[in-house]
């Protein structure tokens, strides 16, 4: 778990810890269940392999753990399988009601469907360390590994280990075809990897400092746009030997946020010194935006284009502010704002580290953290456009870090300080009558052992 090492300027700076290779490998194995004496490495002698097995972390019932593996035991399974039957009874009576001409509150779960250890997660407000791909592979980076997780099968794979104690994955983005990953590094690197070999296609130069954030764009899916701690953004073009195409230096601190629209003709930038840009595609080699939106008290990560108005985006603020607000992009104009540390039931409010648009019904989900007592750290249900709270998803003791949805809009997975990665059914079916729920896939995973 990550520690809290100092605060400056109001923000919260963490130490990672040192990665135990030995926590990590035994936890993450392949399907032969191989530990790691099993495994032929010539590059590690036989005495820092028996130190490894020596400081192998076991179980309550003497097993080794494993990485990104369901929790609990045969006994919790039973639980969880009856908890999983009764969410899918309750998507199919929503669907049913729907159909009907009296309208009722769609039912959220009690509870996430499913949670995976995910050791040596990063707990730091600014990086992006899970991304859903229209694959339905889960990338996940835990410290300097980055893992390839499938939603069907849970099957795992490494895609990348960084070499060194310093450095280590700060943003993971998939490509529209979810066949190559663009990966940030803490220092400066940018790379694009091949999900299908697990080989590195190429570096792309031009950051000095950490890269956070980075988007691909939906009308040119050779562009790729990333920021950095430098306060820069760039545009890559991944395709020619010189990759930047243009390099914009307007946000006076460190770029955390990035969104291209659902069109491709424009991208929102969030900074860490609370400000909102809206920069059009065929500008772009301009530092003059096209909107510059200041209303945000805290630093701006989460940003979320709207699927059902064009020109409508959503944005979260950091610790000190706690909103999420509405823009009306053509106009330069907001058009709602939710204090969301408002209707919290304490006082020290908490950060909007994410926010995922609900495809199949106007509906905006945020993911909360950071509180005092741990109420704070949840996920919201909000209705659009008059944003009146749907329901809340209360997540654990530790802030929600990162949101991704899942490419048939029903399952969302949050990547939590606890080390943890959780599965929410927060949006539900889409209504249609031939639709089929995710949770059909989640119960085909009965017949796996749960640990």
């Amino acid at each position: 778990m990550t520690t809290v090492a100092g605060c400056f300027g109001g923000r919260s700076v963490y130490t990672q810890p040192k990665f135990d290779e030995s926590r990590s490998s035994s936890r993450f194995t392949d399907p032969h269940n191989q530990t790691l004496s099993q495994i032929h490495n010539p590059s590690f002698s036989d005495e820092y392999r028996k130190k490894i097995e020596e400081k192998l972390t076991l179980d309550s019932e003497g097993r080794p753990f494993r990485m990104l593996v369901f929790r609990g035991t045969q006994k919790s399974s039973r639980k969880s399988n009856r908890l999983i039957d009764e969410l899918r009874k309750e998507d199919a009576e929503a669907l049913r009601n729907s159909v009907t001409k009296t309208s009722r509150p769609r039912r959220l779960p009690k509870r996430e469907a499913r949670i995976l250890d995910a050791p040596y997660l990063m707990e730091d407000y600014y990086s992006k360390v899970i991304d859903w791909g229209r694959n339905n592979v889960l990338a996940v980076a835990l410290g300097p590994v980055l893992f390839l997780w499938k939603w069907e099968n849970g099957k795992v794979k490494k895609l990348l280990q960084v070499p060194g104690e310093d450095d280590y994955p700060a943003s993971v983005s998939w490509s529209h075809d979810a066949k190559t990953l663009a990966v940030g590094y803490m220092d400066s690197k940018l790379q694009l990897w091949d999900a299908e070999t697990s080989k590195l296609v190429r570096n792309l130069e031009g950051h000095h400092r950490r890269v956070a954030t980075s988007s691909w764009n939906h009308w040119n899916s050779h562009i790729l746009t990333s920021g950095s701690k430098e306060k820069s953004i760039i545009n890559h073009h991944v395709r020619v030997s010189n990759n930047v195409t243009s390099r914009i230096k307007a946000h006076s601190g460190e770029v955390c946020g990035l969104k291209w629209s659902n069109e491709g003709n424009l991208l929102a930038s969030g900074g860490d010194h609370n400000v909102v840009h809206i920069w059009e595609r065929s500008k772009m080699s301009s530092s003059k935006s096209l909107h510059r939106f200041t209303d945000h008290c805290g630093g701006v990560k989460a940003l979320a284009w709207s699927p059902h108005q064009v020109n409508v985006l959503a944005s979260g603020g950091g610790k000190e502010d706690g909103c999420i607000k509405i823009w009306n992009v053509q106009k330069g104009t907001c058009i709602h704002s939710v204090d969301a540390k408002a209707q919290a039931s304490e006082i020290f409010h908490s950060l909007i580290c994410g926010l995922e648009w609900n495809r199949h019904h106007k509906e905006i989900l945020s993911g909360h953290g950071f509180s005092a007592s741990g109420d704070g750290n949840k996920l919201c249900l909000w209705k659009y456009p008059n944003m009146t709270k749907v329901g809340e998803l209360q997540s654990s003791n530790s802030r929600i870090l990162d949101l991704s949805q899942s490419p048939d809009v029903v399952t969302v997975a949050t990547a939590g300080a606890d080390e943890t990665i959780r599965f929410w059914e927060a949006f539900g079916p889409s209504g249609d009558e031939d639709s089929v729920s995710h949770l059909a896939g989640l119960v085909s995973l009965k017949t796996s052992v749960i640990r």
